[in-house]
């Protein structure tokens, strides 16, 4: 059984380690990002993460960027393979696929 002392102990130390460690460093890109999928339909991605590389479940065509930030799509999973660079509000042509995106890339 713990001890009163102990459990207030841990409890204070726990609020002052979340006071001086600073918040997760994961930013977001804002805006929306969109593609075509398997028979036409339409799939998009909310305020994606930057820097992170997402791989694409399915078919993936017709890159559209619609966030405030660059992103690069790859012809091949894991961010590799040639790449396809979109600025803020640019889309790629239409039957253009890709299988995986990055987000504000470095």
């Amino acid at each position: 059984m713990m001890r009163p002392f102990h459990r207030i102990t841990i409890g204070l130390s726990s609020i002052a380690l979340s006071l001086v460690l600073p918040a997760g460093t994961a930013v977001a890109t804002s805006g929306t990002f969109g593609w075509v999928g398997p028979k036409g339909k339409t799939y998009s991605l909310q305020n994606p993460p930057d820097r992170k590389c997402l791989n694409m479940s399915q078919e993936a065509r017709g890159a559209r960027n619609s966030t405030k930030r660059p992103l690069a799509v790859y012809a091949g999973k894991s961010c590799r393979g040639h790449i396809t660079h979109l600025a803020p509000g640019q889309s790629a042509p239409s039957g253009a696929r890709f299988s995986s995106v990055m987000f504000n890339p470095s």
